[in-house]
């Protein structure tokens, strides 16, 4: 199985609205701004526990390096990347027709977790899955794994 997420509002978060989890020491954190939202660590350690693969698909135009370097700090290591720059030459293309923002079945990922409710509106019209995840879920985390299990139990 593989699962896909967000950066911007769904793992990096601001600190003012979100508990997050602790920063990285210096120097690292001068390079790595940005707050993890509290429990990724455990999740993603968790999901790459279970097999499962784990990816960010951002519309940001961070480049790959940065978003692996950053994890690879917490410890945690990416199965793969699709930044803004990736998903325009690989899903948009030279289509005339605009893309939905992000295309998560281009890359066969079962499962796309996101804040953004027109992520889901996509997903609905172009067939793929997408979880969404409010500012102030404090069970976010139990959440995923149980939609996890469920799409596991479905696929067998």
């Amino acid at each position: 199985m593989r699962i896909s997420f967000d950066l911007d509002d769904t793992l990096f978060v601001n600190s003012d609205k979100f508990a997050v989890e602790k920063p990285l020491r210096f120097p690292l954190n001068r390079l790595f701004k940005e707050r993890l939202r509290l429990g990724t660590i455990d999740l993603l350690e968790q999901l790459r526990s279970l097999g499962i693969e784990v990816w960010i698909y951002t519309t940001s135009f961070r480049s790959e390096r940065y978003i692996r370097g950053l994890f690879r700090c917490y410890g945690i290591r990416l199965d793969g990347v699709v930044n803004g720059k990736r998903h325009a030459i690989e899903v948009q293309s030279d289509k005339r027709e605009p893309m939905p923002s992000k295309y998560p079945s281009k890359y066969k990922i079962d499962l796309h977790i996101d804040d953004d409710i027109s992520v889901k509106q996509n997903g609905d019209t172009y067939g793929f899955r997408v979880m969404i995840i409010g500012e102030n879920d404090s069970d976010w985390t139990r959440k995923i794994i149980k939609r996890v299990e469920q799409i596991s139990q479905s696929n067998l």
